[in-house]
């Protein structure tokens, strides 16, 4: 979440910045300082209260010692009567800090100035081209072509497990578990990454910690009966590895990388790329995460798209590095740019990575 003492700070230039996200967002703002008012007081009150009453109970038990008898009772039934009120106000601070802390879980990073302002996708920014558009002749749809060349099984993954569910298997499966070692192989020997194998099921704060969670709890897979939800991306765990640390500047950066597999609802895609491997609830994925310096941030952010770009160029695959515009963008992002591949049997440039500052 972005930092309550930056809103108290800059309050205008928090909403300019995320008006060019969401106009709306800028009544958020608002909002959230009158209930951050409201919750500071109260948290005053409360401590003055405490104060009042530990001094009093002093007091009271100097009395007592000095056989002022009917002035300390006198003063107990005041402790007693701040007791009661600090029992009131604790349930409304309680309240408030609930209130204040959805509200505050619910704003979205604020987009870095240089990010491109526009409603949607429309308005991304292409920001280079690499490699030969090949064009392929009556090119044949990769779910047709998987099941021909037997690598790809829909149907048995349908009776196992339902929709949006896929088999790789004989050369298919070969190949997703090379491509899974190549990229893990490039980034750890090539980029200086440390591989991890992190846990594929993680908890409510840690889903919390990336932005995962409260927002959107609808495209995540949650454990019944237990606080463990499975991850739909390893940046949950990878980012989180070192949450609830301080960490000196000198151990920066860490760079870190790990295959898993990724697991997602996706609730709000219904209708939308129904056949093939485009939308799966289970897919494999290489994620790279660098804890880096705010200063270095934006340098990283780049190196980064570098990185991912050096997988597509060694695999001879043409593709596009995308901008994204301000009503496009991740809600944890303050600047993000997508690698397009050009897809001849679709005619269209599809997102294989996506590269952010968070």
């Amino acid at each position: 979440m972005i930092d309550i003492k930056l809103v108290r700070k800059e309050p205008e230039k928090v909403k300019e910045l995320l008006s060019r996200r969401d106009p709306a967002l800028a009544t958020k703002i608002d909002e959230l300082l009158v209930i951050d008012e409201e919750r500071r007081k109260l948290i005053k009150e409360v401590e003055e209260l405490k104060s009042k009453r530990n001094a009093l109970s002093k007091e009271i038990g100097k009395l007592f010692r000095q056989g002022n008898q009917d002035s300390a009772l006198k003063l107990k039934e005041e402790v007693e009567s701040i007791s009661d009120r600090i029992v009131s106000l604790e349930k409304e601070l309680a309240e408030a800090e609930k209130n204040f802390e959805e509200l505050l879980l619910s704003i979205p990073n604020l987009p870095h100035p240089s990010v491109p302002v526009g409603e949607d996708e429309t308005h991304n920014v292409v920001v280079r081209y690499w490699g030969e558009k090949k064009e392929v002749k009556n090119p044949i749809p990769h779910w047709d072509l998987g099941k021909h060349l037997d690598i790809l099984d829909f149907e048995s993954a349908v009776k196992l497990a339902g929709s949006r569910f896929v088999i790789y298997k004989n050369w298919g499966a070969k190949l997703e578990r090379a491509l899974i070692n190549f990229m893990l192989d490039l980034h750890t020997e090539e980029h200086n990454y440390e591989e991890i194998i992190p846990p594929f099921l993680v908890n409510t704060k840690t889903m919390t910690g990336t932005g995962q969670l409260p927002k959107f709890a609808e495209d995540l897979y949650k454990v019944e009966n237990e606080d463990l939800w499975l991850i739909p991306t390893a940046e949950v765990p990878l980012t989180n590895i070192h949450a609830g640390e301080i960490l000196e500047e000198k151990e920066l950066p860490k760079y870190y990388t790990a295959y898993t597999p990724c697991f997602r609802r996706e609730a709000g895609s219904h209708g939308r790329d129904v056949r093939g491997i485009m939308r799966l609830h289970q897919f494999n994925k290489v994620e790279l995460v660098k804890i880096v310096t705010p200063e270095t941030s934006y340098e990283e952010l780049e190196k980064l798209v570098r990185e991912a770009e050096k997988v597509l160029q060694l695999l001879g695959l043409h593709y596009r590095v995308v901008e994204l515009c301000t009503g496009d963008l991740g809600f944890s992002s303050a600047k993000t740019y997508d690698l397009e591949v050009w897809i001849p049997s679709q005619g269209r440039y599809r997102e294989v990575s996506s590269c952010s500052n968070c």
